[in-house]
């Protein structure tokens, strides 16, 4: 399968795994250790500066021979110097995301590399694919951190996607096992794109209190909010209560702003407040009962995607 698959043989990989590029947990040993296993490993830099950026980079290029990736979320300041590096450090693929992907696709495909657009609609998935991207991320409603405000599932959302597009699909949103990646794949995905469980392994930068708090969550502990600023998906806390409780009266962006202030999601995610924290995971959260290594992911995911598709397969003999 994966000789013929249009995913790994864009991104020169054994299986078409991708973890995605979260912020506070994608850093240079997470990206290695999927990269390594066989998968394709995004170093997450919407929570990096420039020179932090660069040192992940460079400890990922020295802690893997296989490819990785970067996730650029593409509203990010300092995008321009982080495009700068790509290209210094010779990255082989980057994930774009939150933004147009006009501005710096032909930039980097000029420059050899091979980009990914993220998206939450098939409208966007369009307008990424007239861009020149290679491939699109299409997110579902059931993923963490930002997400689209259309609330379009993944089960939805991939159909429309890969029937209107000549470039291959990866899903994301809710995929977390090999029988969620059978699923993708009927759908129309040539790859999946995993967050969350990727965040609750050994190698993500994440806090011990985020990776034990997700552990612990249960179906309908996650919920999206925050729509009138920028869309997020947060496991319920006190902060979560106050925003809840401010969009219930009709608070303007202005005041939703204030609240959120600034380092929500550090403080949740990397430095393990679960109080005043943002935590941002998605729905599959309440299917991780456990914190294994990067590896181990990859590897139970692949087995027991063939097994299931084996299994499925026998149902019609």
């Amino acid at each position: 399968m994966t000789t013929d698959n249009r995913i790994c043989q864009l991104f020169d990989i054994k299986y078409p795994i991708i973890s995605g590029g979260m912020v506070w947990c994608s850093g240079w040993k997470l990206a290695s250790a999927v990269s390594n296993a066989g998968g394709l490993g995004l170093i997450g830099a919407g929570s990096m500066h420039p020179e932090t950026f660069l040192e992940h980079v460079q400890k990922c290029k020295t802690a893997t021979d296989k490819p990785f990736g970067v996730n650029i979320p593409l509203f990010y300041p300092e995008v321009d110097r982080l495009m700068e590096i790509i290209i210094d450090e010779k990255v082989p693929i980057v994930f774009t995301s939150a933004g147009s992907p006009k501005k710096y696709t032909a930039f980097l495909k000029e420059n050899g590399i091979k980009v990914a657009q993220v998206v939450s609609s098939l409208k966007f998935a369009l307008k990424s694919q007239e861009a020149g991207v290679d491939a699109i991320v299409a997110e579902g409603f059931e993923a963490g951190g930002h997400n689209g405000k259309e609330e379009t599932t993944t089960l939805c959302l991939i159909p429309p996607i890969a029937e209107k597009l000549s470039i291959p699909v990866i899903a994301a949103g809710g995929i977390g096992s090999g029988k969620s990646m059978l699923a993708a794949f009927a759908l129309g995905a040539e790859g999946v794109q995993v967050g969350s469980r990727f965040a609750i392994t050994k190698e993500s930068s994440a806090h011990d209190n985020f990776k034990n708090k997700i552990v612990d969550a249960q179906e309908g502990d996650t919920i999206l909010t925050l729509k009138d600023l920028v869309a997020v998906r947060l496991i319920k806390n006190e902060f979560y209560q106050k925003v809840a409780d401010a969009e219930a009266r009709g608070a303007n962006k202005e005041e939703l702003s204030e609240i959120l202030g600034k380092r929500r999601s550090k403080r949740g995610i990397f430095e393990g407040d679960l109080v005043e924290g943002e935590i941002e995971i998605g729905q599959i959260s309440a299917q991780i009962h456990n914190i294994i290594t990067a590896k181990e992911v990859v590897d139970d995911m692949w087995s027991s995607f063939l097994l299931e598709k084996n299994r499925i397969s026998q149902l019609f003999n």
